[in-house]
Formats: C-alpha cells, sequence, structure tokens
C-alpha cells in the first residue's frame, strides 16, 4: 500500500509541524507533499524525507512573502499528483485538505483548524493589516481575496474521505464550518523516550518525564539526565515564567510583556520566532525583567522547561503542544479559558486560568497563581502523570486504528 502525507508549508517548527514529523515517523517511507519549503528547515526536522514541493517553491523568497500569495494556494495544492498512492493523509491548518485524489484513493485529513484568516478571525485580519498602515485598496484587495478563498475553502473541506481533529475544539469548528463530523485524536506530545529526535530518527535514552528532551547533556538534571545550560542573565534563572510561541499576532504574547511591566519581582522568558519577534522586542524595551530570546534548539530549550516557575498560554489555541510539554517537566500551566487548553488544562490540579485580556488583570491572574505555587497546590508528579495520556505511543495506535480499515497493516 502507498501512502502519502501532504503539509501546508515547512519553514518553521510549530505544533503541525511537530505533528507531521511524528506521522513521518509512523510511515517513513512516504514522501512529504508541500506547496514550498525551507531545505534548513527539512535538514534539520525531516532529514531523509523525500520532498515534493509545488510551483509556488520556484518564487522568489516565497518562505518570507507568501501571505502575499495566498490567492495561488488552492491551484497549487490542487496541482499535486497524489494519483499513484493508495492512501493520502494530510496535515492541514491552510490548505492541504483540498487536495485532489482518485476516487479509489482514502484521504484521511488531520486538521488542526480551519483557517482562521477565513473564517473565525477574518475581522481580525483586516484590523492587524490596518494598524499596519495598510492602505484602503490593499485592504479592499483582502477582502475580496478572503471571499473567494472562503468558497474555495468550504468545498474543499467536503473532500476528505475521513476528517481528524486535534481536539474537541477544532472539531466543533470543523462542524461549524464545514458541515463535517470529525474523530478527535489529540496530537502526540513527545514524552519519555519518544523524544523529537526520535521521531527524526535520532536514538534518544529513555526517561520519565522530560518530553521530547531525553539525552541532552550537560547542566542541571532533570530525573537523572543532564540538561545544557545556556547562557541568560543571572536574574532570569530564578522566578521566571515561561513562553514558547510562534510570534503572531493571535498569539497575543503582548499581553504577557504588557503584564510583566506591572510585575517587577517576577521575570518573563519568551522562546519563538516570527513576524511578531521585532514589534515584542521594541515594547519590552529596556524591561529587565523580561527576554525574548527567538529561536532555541531542543537540547537548551529542555533547561527552560525544567527551571521555569510554569508556563503562560495568552491565547485561544487549537490544542497547544508547548503547555503539555510544559506538564511533562511537572510545571503547572495558566491558561486563557478557551480553546483547546480548557480541554488539557486542569483547573486546581494542572494549573489555572484567566478569562481576561486586560494586562492589568492578567497581572493580577500572574500574582494568584504564583502564590499557589509557592503553597505547593500544583504537585509536579501528579502534573507529569498528566501529560503521559498525550503521548506518541496512543497517537500512533489511534492513526493505524483509522488506517488499517483501509487495508494497512505495518507489514506492507
Amino acid at each position: 500500500m502507498k501512502i502519502a502525507l501532504v503539509h501546508d508549508w515547512l519553514i518553521r517548527l510549530g505544533g503541525a509541524e511537530r505533528v507531521l514529523i511524528a506521522l513521518h515517523k509512523i510511515f517513513p517511507e512516504a514522501p512529504v507533499y508541500t506547496l514550498f519549503y525551507s531545505k534548513k528547515f527539512v535538514s534539520r526536522e525531516l532529514p531523509g524525507a523525500k520532498i515534493i514541493p509545488s510551483f509556488l517553491q520556484k518564487i522568489p523568497r516565497i518562505q518570507k512573502f507568501y501571505p502575499w500569495f495566498k490567492i495561488l494556494m488552492p491551484s497549487a495544492v490542487e496541482s499535486l499528483d497524489l494519483s499513484d498512492f493508495d492512501v493520502v493523509i494530510s496535515s492541514s491548518h491552510e490548505v492541504s485538505h483540498g487536495v485532489l485524489v482518485k476516487q479509489k484513493t482514502k484521504h484521511i485529513c488531520f486538521y488542526h483548524s480551519p483557517s482562521r484568516i477565513l473564517w473565525d478571525r477574518t475581522h481580525e485580519y483586516v484590523v492587524d493589516f490596518r494598524e499596519r498602515a495598510a492602505g484602503e485598496f490593499k485592504l479592499s484587495l483582502i477582502r475580496l481575496g478572503q471571499h473567494f478563498l472562503r468558497l474555495w475553502d468550504w468545498q474543499a473541506g467536503q473532500r476528505p474521505d475521513i476528517s481528524v481533529a486535534n481536539s474537541k475544539y477544532v472539531a466543533e469548528r470543523l462542524k461549524k464550518y464545514y458541515g463535517r463530523e470529525a474523530k478527535v485524536i489529540y496530537p502526540p506530545v513527545a514524552l519519555g523516550e519518544h523524544s523529537a529526535r526520535s521521531f527524526s530518527g535520532i536514538p534518544a535514552m529513555p526517561s520519565e518525564g522530560v518530553g521530547r528532551f531525553a539525552s541532552l547533556p550537560l547542566g542541571p538534571s532533570q530525573n537523572g539526565l543532564r540538561i545544557r545550560s545556556p547562557n541568560i542573565p543571572p536574574r532570569l534563572l530564578k522566578n521566571y515564567f515561561l513562553i514558547v510561541s510562534q510570534l503572531y499576532p493571535h498569539k497575543n504574547i503582548d499581553l504577557a510583556v504588557e503584564a510583566f511591566k506591572f510585575l517587577n519581582d517576577l521575570n518573563l522568558v519568551i522562546v519563538g520566532e516570527g513576524p511578531e519577534k521585532k514589534r515584542l522586542k521594541k515594547m519590552i524595551g529596556d524591561s529587565v525583567n523580561i527576554k525574548l530570546l527567538g529561536f532555541v534548539p531542543d537540547e537548551k530549550l529542555a533547561y527552560y522547561y525544567q527551571n521555569c516557575l510554569a508556563y503562560i498560554i495568552c491565547n485561544e489555541e487549537d490544542f497547544g503542544i508547548s503547555p503539555i510539554e510544559a506538564f511533562s517537566f511537572g510545571k503547572p500551566v495558566l491558561a486563557f479559558k478557551l480553546g483547546g487548553a480548557a480541554e488539557t488544562n486542569l483547573k486546581g490540579v494542572t494549573g489555572e486560568f484567566f478569562e481576561h485580556s486586560k494586562p492589568e488583570l492578567l497581572a493580577e491572574a500572574i500574582k494568584a497563581f504564583n502564590k499557589n505555587i509557592k503553597n505547593g497546590v500544583y504537585v509536579p508528579e501528579i502534573i507529569k502523570e498528566h501529560s503521559r495520556k498525550f503521548g506518541f505511543e496512543r497517537f500512533k495506535k489511534e492513526i493505524l486504528d483509522l488506517v488499517p480499515g483501509l487495508g494497512y497493516n505495518e507489514k506492507t
């Protein structure tokens, strides 16, 4: 049986890309079709994988300017020739669910989200552009493009034979926008021996509760492992909260930055890359208790999880892999009370929620949360045990449970 994987694009590592890496571990012989990709990203995260891009790969600097080429993405994804495959598994947050397959081919789509800029964030997306001083002519083109893309997207949502959602929250949105029922399979949060390194075919040492950070050298230990210490200011080594996220406007990282300006006795460390990085750095300014680190490799990222007080989510996540990684280190999570976090974070056990998007109110929530941490409300071993429900082996079994009904087994 011939299987192909499809993903929107491959330029930086996020939750959707971690799912693709896990799928490729399950089906290592499957080629990966995508609209465009970064050679650096692929060599680091999918070494040995056969990557087949669309015609968009030929556009100079597409990795930077792709938002302006979204109108071409439907035709690009439909141009991918998947006619030789028995099963196609698409990993979609934008357009991959719209691939064209033959009648005999079974198409399984793992949805990370229906496109937010076409559905629930349509107007916010336009506001974002207006705030960036986009002219009315550009805004009118954006609205027109959204309209036609939305028509295509609804039709594309009818194409998969089996729809899978990464959370109950996303399943509800698939029902609302596409009228499709979806099976919920939580993404794999690499735990214990199933590290991100093992996803890429690099052996990892078995350990418990250290997520994809098993077998990392140097530095303080976590369950017997030595973890590399990064070079960061000494005052940020204590009493810091952590955010690991791609830096996009809808992630609301600016809310946390403004909140911590009210919290001089606590620190915030932000890890991630994205288009908001320059603006966030300007917002942080000379604040000594806030540090934006940019990209941090796994061997150093483990240190930040291990030594933080807790993890913070400021936005409405579809699922949220990073907070589960924090759980695997026994760290509690303070999350915005909408989206996937409402399914994975247990109030009073693994963390707490906040409901308001004003910096001063978030600051008050962080103070109360910090008091709970000092009083030992959250038990690290209980939090770690909760994280094990989201491991790779569970994900693999649920994915393979879909495929055997299509005639697949691991020996073919």
